[in-house]
């Protein structure tokens, strides 16, 4: 689920296609047809209402950290390097940040997203990439604990 939270979140925020959300839950579905949650969401069109619904079903007690941010990750890097405007990139990372649970707001590498182009505004564009970079690339380390 935490993947599908990804999607919802990044389609929300109009980071992605709908058809990669789509895509992704008919593969979710069709793995666990009995599973109503996915049943639910497999027939809702709103998709703020199906943030919503995946974000009150989750179960974070149980929640996979590690898989959220490579999975994460990986879909911003693409945007990150298809991306011709760092300011704009850097608005929607922080409309992103905005848009991630609570609980994760303020965790590394995910709170990079609310302050990494903060050093726009007085032209380090250098700083920002860095940073921006450096959050993209977190879990690429080897230092991290396994999940």
């Amino acid at each position: 689920m935490e993947e599908l939270l990804i999607y919802a979140v990044l389609l929300s925020e109009e980071l992605i296609q709908e058809s990669e959300y789509n895509n992704l839950l008919d593969e979710l579905f069709l793995s666990n047809p009995e599973n109503d949650d996915l049943l639910h969401l497999e027939w809702e069109t709103d998709i703020k209402k199906a943030v919503v619904n995946i974000r009150t079903h989750m179960d974070y007690n149980n929640f996979d950290f590690n898989r959220f941010g490579k999975v994460l990750m990986s879909k911003l890097k693409v945007i990150y390097t298809n991306c011709t405007d760092i300011k704009a990139f850097a608005n929607r990372m922080y409309n992103l940040w905005k848009s991630l649970p609570e609980n994760i707001q303020n965790i590394e590498p995910f709170q990079i997203l609310c302050y990494a182009g903060d050093s726009l505004y007085w032209g380090d564009e250098e700083q920002a990439r860095n940073i921006y970079e450096y959050m993209l690339n977190y879990y690429e380390r080897s230092n991290l604990p396994e999940s």
